[in-house]
């Protein structure tokens, strides 16, 4: 069987590069966070600021219990999860305190 000539990504250039690419050679860094959980964004609803993240289908790993409707968020439904952002008890009693709702009845409380 011939073999081939032709140069293997992964060997000798680095990841991103290949032959024929001009200037660099890194491509743009990714943001795995972002790439896995989507992008955070802050919002204000009734007054107050909260952080939503969106959770994607493949993300969501276990049911969770709609604080809008108070029915089941299923395994590997998407979802938002949603804490303060402008709490009065800190960062990390606002991390604490976040909820995972519907994107629809978060849309609509």
């Amino acid at each position: 069987m011939p073999r081939s000539n032709r140069p293997r990504r992964g060997r000798h250039a680095p990841v991103g590069a290949h032959a024929g690419a001009q200037g660099s050679t890194e491509g743009p860094a990714l943001d795995l966070n972002r790439a896995l959980f989507g992008t955070l964004r802050t919002e204000t609803k009734r007054g107050l600021e909260w952080n939503v993240q969106p959770i994607s289908a493949t993300s969501a790993l276990k049911p969770y219990r709609c604080p809008g409707c108070n029915l089941e968020i299923p395994l590997g439904q998407p979802h938002l999860v949603a804490w303060r952002a402008d709490g009065l008890l800190g960062k990390e009693a606002d991390i604490a305190s976040r909820r995972h709702w519907h994107s629809h009845c978060w849309k609509v409380n």
